[in-house]
């Protein structure tokens, strides 16, 4: 690896974000023989893949089969997935499984060596791989040892701001206008020394992760503000389905007010939701009970907390089959750690923002609109997931799709990279330190955050939707009046991202007149006849 202080003036590839997609993108790119550098904005294990407790759904048992995936899959999306996406992604994933065996990843097995296959909500058969309930931090660990061994520059503390794209330059003066639109850059700031650097390179990939950060409560580490979307919406690209963000029925309800995720297999493996009164109640809202769909399980709770006026709901964990503390070892320890043994007492759970399963559309080989930019992980919309992800199949599709994506990037290197020179401007900052006027910002953060979560949560309204949107745009005004202003720094550029991401959030919300999936509306309660992508364009 190069010097990680000081990255080069040019890339034939950067990324940005170190979680699974990304890692397993610079990979591929890397082996065959191009400049690859990856930006992450802390340290390189910080991402929503190292905190994925629950595992990695393939088939991968005798008694399953891709039939049977791709119609769990197709069940839990509610009727937007695209079949043929579905098929091809779910088909590539034995194989993507066997290169993290290669990599390195041991996943749990039983005693004659087989291995331990774990069961989620909506799956109908055993096909969840795990280690243990650390399944993210195991794949991160094994990505980022073998990212040393490949030559990889990984930079970090390195924040994405804008893409230098040639309309910009064409803004600029800078190159003919008759030249279609395409990626030639990026603008990252070093939040160690606060200077923003501008990075040449021809292929930009967004690996960013979600957005869960725009609510009050999120399974997601701090770093999830929804930073891709934002840079891609601000590059001129729609968005879609955004509006369906998942809500995990299950993290653990504490009196401080943090969330710690309670992973789906807890269930799986035989836990039971129970009221107030200590009894089961999710026979009664579908079929599954406790294994249903995420969507229904979070309406459920959501429902009956209201009902009973209950601060939460309890999985009723000492009533299991399973060692507790063997088989969910980190959930065991956070619980331990909030004085609650889940071998003893149920553990209190509440549902809290999890996933977004919209975000910048692209094909089955991660390019998006914008010539050399491609997305990849939960920043992507490829059309998997449709109104609501099927559980462990996030981690499943970033690295299916970083293969394909990787080997489309190649080719489009292959085809763009001769006598490639072009001159990019330096960035221009602020001139207004901070000052006073931050304090602003901070409260201006946890009114978004509150706004999102009593408007844009688990039930929404029409009225919900244009109050949240309403306050969405003053904030937005207020913070690019000062943004153009400002010396950027970290907090500044993810406040920005934050609003921005919010706002499409809520305008995609806006758009869907019916209730599917994710996205439940007390004014439209019925789902339309014909399920269509929302698709929301960027301000003008």
């Amino acid at each position: 690896m190069s010097d990680p202080r000081e990255p080069q003036s040019e890339y034939d590839l950067v990324i940005v974000g170190s979680g699974i997609a990304g890692l397993s993108f610079a990979l591929k790119v890397a082996e065959a023989g191009y400049r690859v550098a990856i930006f992450t904005k802390k340290d390189k294990a910080e991402s929503n893949t190292n905190y994925a407790q629950g595992g990695i759904a393939a088939v991968t048992s005798s008694g399953d089969d891709l039939d049977k995936h791709v119609q769990d899959t197709l069940e839990a999306g509610d009727g937007l997935c695209d079949p043929k996406v579905v098929h091809e992604i779910l088909k590539d994933g034995p194989e993507r499984i066997q290169d993290l065996i290669r990599m390195g990843v041991e996943f749990s097995s039983l005693g004659d060596g087989r291995i331990s296959l774990g069961k989620e909500g909506g799956h109908s058969k055993r096909r969840v791989l795990h280690v243990k309930d650390v399944t993210g931090k195991a794949i991160e660990d094994a990505l980022l040892a073998n990212i040393a061994k490949q030559g990889v520059d990984l930079f970090e503390h390195f924040f994405a701001i804008d893409l230098i794209t040639t309309k910009k330059l064409n803004k600029l003066g800078m190159r003919s206008s008759c030249q279609e639109d395409h990626v030639e850059g990026i603008y990252f700031l070093n939040s160690e020394s606060d200077q923003v650097i501008t990075v040449n390179s021809p292929v930009v990939l967004l690996a960013t992760g979600g957005a869960g950060q725009t609510y009050l409560y999120s399974t997601n580490p701090g770093i999830a503000t929804g930073d891709g979307i934002a840079i891609a919406s601000r590059a001129g690209l729609s968005v879609m389905n955004l509006e369906f963000i998942q809500f995990h029925p299950t993290t653990l309800h504490s009196v401080e007010g943090d969330r710690f995720l309670i992973t789906e297999a807890v269930r799986g493996e035989g836990a039971k939701l129970i009221d107030s009164r200590g009894q089961p109640f999710l026979k009664k809202y579908h079929p599954l009970a406790d294994l249903a769909p995420r969507d229904v399980v979070a309406r459920a709770i959501d429902r009956e907390m209201k009902r009973s006026g209950a601060p939460c709901v309890r999985l009723d964990t000492p009533n299991m089959s399973v060692d507790f503390k063997d088989r969910f070892p980190n959930v065991y320890e956070n619980c331990m750690k909030r004085g609650i043994d889940p071998t003893k007492i149920p553990i209190p759970v509440v549902p809290a923002a999890h996933y977004s399963c919209g975000g910048v559309p692209t094909g089955l080989d991660c390019s998006t609109k914008l010539s050399g930019l491609y997305a990849c992980g939960e920043v992507a919309c490829t059309g998997l997931h449709g109104a609501n992800r099927l559980a462990s199949n996030s981690l499943l599709e970033a690295v299916v799709m970083a293969h394909r994506g990787a080997e489309s990037v190649c080719q489009y290197l292959f085809s763009k990279k001769k006598n490639r020179t072009v001159q990019l401007p330096d960035w221009v900052d602020g001139d207004v330190p901070a000052s006073d006027e931050r304090v602003v910002l901070s409260h201006n953060l946890e009114e978004l955050k509150r706004a999102m979560w009593d408007y844009v949560g688990i039930v929404r309204s029409t009225k919900r939707l244009e109050r949240a949107h309403s306050r969405l745009r003053n904030l937005r005004r207020e913070i690019n009046e000062y943004y153009w202003n400002a010396k950027v720094d970290v907090p500044l550029l993810e406040l920005r991202n934050l609003v921005c991401v919010s706002e499409l959030i809520v305008r995609s919300a806006l758009q869907r007149k019916e209730s599917r999936g994710l996205h439940f509306t007390l004014d439209y309660p019925d789902q339309s006849a014909k399920p269509k992508n929302t698709r929301v364009a960027p301000r003008a």
